[in-house]
């Protein structure tokens, strides 16, 4: 598999510095009441919405404001009826892309999508145009200069599933979204803390853009995330460091 995306990991840490609080806030509201809803407010036995509460948690929300939205998932409050959808499109240079929402309005998200991809040289594509070139997976991430003999038996021993050396001297391990939290809950017990770890979407194969290319990319992404409706966007999209430093 190619190794995980600088650019990705430039868009992550960007975005966790750089969004509004309060938008992010919604978000995480969202993700946990969808949590609570499908598998239940029990979070010993529903590991996403123990992932979502963690995140939350992260970020400093409130603890009040987690159990309201644990409850409206559940039943015991009102709250919007949100449902998951996800799109499929090309951006510039081909780049694939994967936009996951959850909206009580499908209409409205579809528009607001769409527009966005348009407006940055895109196009939206039909289900499976893309995602095939994805895999889902739980990725945890040490920056270079870690003792990497030590995180790699640690890994092993934790149950993962690969453990790649990115082309920039990073470390990411590698396992299925199951098997997650208990290979980081291991790895942390040993004594180790990653720079960044999740469960997303890892793209197999991807393409390289150019400058120009980059630019437009760059601002359909941060068009998608900004709306209220989109969750989380995943790209294939490789920009190069020289790119990078110019724009």
């Amino acid at each position: 598999m190619a190794g995980h995306s600088k650019w990705a990991n430039i868009q992550h840490r960007k975005g966790a510095q750089d969004k509004k609080r309060g938008k992010l806030f919604s978000k995480l509201i969202r993700e946990i009441t969808v949590a609570s809803k499908l598998g239940g407010p029990d979070l010993s036995s529903n590991p996403r919405l123990r992932l979502a509460v963690d995140k939350a948690k992260s970020q400093s929300m409130p603890k009040d404001n987690i159990t309201r939205a644990i409850k409206r998932g559940s039943g015991d409050l009102d709250g919007a009826d949100y449902q998951e959808i996800r799109y499929e499109g090309y951006g510039p240079g081909g780049a694939a892309v994967i936009v996951d929402c959850l909206t009580d309005n499908k209409n409205r998200t579809v528009s607001d999508v769409r527009h966005a991809f348009s407006k940055f040289s895109g196009n939206l594509g039909a289900d499976g145009s893309v995602s095939y070139m994805f895999d889902h997976v739980g990725i945890i991430i040490f920056e270079k200069n870690t003792d990497e003999e030590q995180i790699m038996e640690a890994a092993i021993d934790g149950g993962a599933d690969d453990i790649i050396t990115a082309s920039n001297g990073d470390i990411e391990i590698i396992s299925e979204p199951s098997k997650y939290e208990a290979v980081l809950g291991f790895i942390k017990k040993k004594g180790f803390n990653p720079n960044h770890s999740e469960i997303t979407m890892r793209c197999s194969t991807e393409a390289n853009l150019s400058q120009s290319e980059a630019e437009t990319m760059i601002k359909l992404v941060d068009t998608l995330e900004d709306l209220d409706d989109v969750q989380t966007v995943y790209s294939n999209a490789e920009i190069s460091d020289e790119i990078l430093e110019k724009i």
